[in-house]
């Protein structure tokens, strides 16, 4: 197997790892790391494909990281909230929250 398909079906397992993740888990906390790896799969893909595909161009590179910057922002974003809604519910299922609810 080619390195750049061995690279791939491993960015590709990670991906459905998250997916996976974000839609059985109903915990906050293990629905953002689901959405973390999908993300690092994104980045996974654009470094191969600018590696393999367009050596002398520096784009993926550039996508990964304003995608990890975004990345951050959003796990930042994602836990205040999370904590916020701990502290008025005292948890972190999904199931449990109901403040937005009519």
């Amino acid at each position: 197997m080619s390195e750049m398909k061995f690279i791939l079906l491993i960015s590709f397992a990670l991906f459905f790892i998250g997916v996976y993740g974000f839609l059985t888990r109903r915990n906050m906390i293990t629905m953002l790391m689901a959405v973390e790896l999908m993300l690092n799969a994104v980045n996974i893909n654009f470094i191969v494909f600018n590696k393999f595909l367009y050596a002398e161009k520096m784009d993926g590179l550039f996508f990964t990281i304003f995608i990890i910057t975004i990345a951050a922002a959003e796990a930042a974003v994602a836990i205040a909230i999370i904590i916020n809604l701990y502290r008025k519910f005292n948890s972190i299922n999904e199931n449990e929250i109901d403040t937005l609810k009519w």
